[in-house]
């Protein structure tokens, strides 16, 4: 016989116990008090379980409600923010209140030396053709 690992089939296994119990209850006179207290907890057990359930589905709901409106919430921050940098203007440091990055210029980067590759000459630069001058 297997173990239950889930409160599924453990109530369900407890259930079965009881039926059983209450079927053979003319042969058990010395357990009536046991089982009724048995079945008060079962009938407790049962409640319990429903009442994950419904709070399970309610769970699910609120979060697709949660879902949704942080989908919306951030569909109208972005246009609120757009707007934000309409009005003040994209260099406008006031832009650093509402959480955005204002534009401060393109970073200058330095334009790289060209060094010749290893086992390769250098070639001078072409020098310019003389030029006759006549004075």
């Amino acid at each position: 016989m297997t173990k239950e690992t889930t409160n599924a089939g453990k109530l369900g296994r407890l259930q079965r116990l009881s039926t059983a119990l209450n079927a053979n209850g003319a042969d058990l006179p010395h357990l009536e008090g046991s089982r009724a207290q048995f079945v008060a907890l079962l009938t407790q057990a049962q409640e319990a379980a429903m009442q994950q359930s419904a709070f399970t589905a309610s769970k699910q709901e609120a979060s697709q409600r949660l879902k949704t409106f942080l989908i919306e919430g951030a569909r109208l921050a972005h246009v609120l923010q757009l707007a934000v940098k309409q009005h003040y203007g994209i260099r406008s440091e006031k832009l650093t209140e509402f959480g955005l990055q204002p534009f401060r210029g393109r970073k200058v980067s330095p334009i790289p030396e060209l060094t010749p590759r290893p086992g390769v000459e250098a070639k001078a630069p072409a020098s310019e053709p003389p030029t006759s001058e006549t004075t």
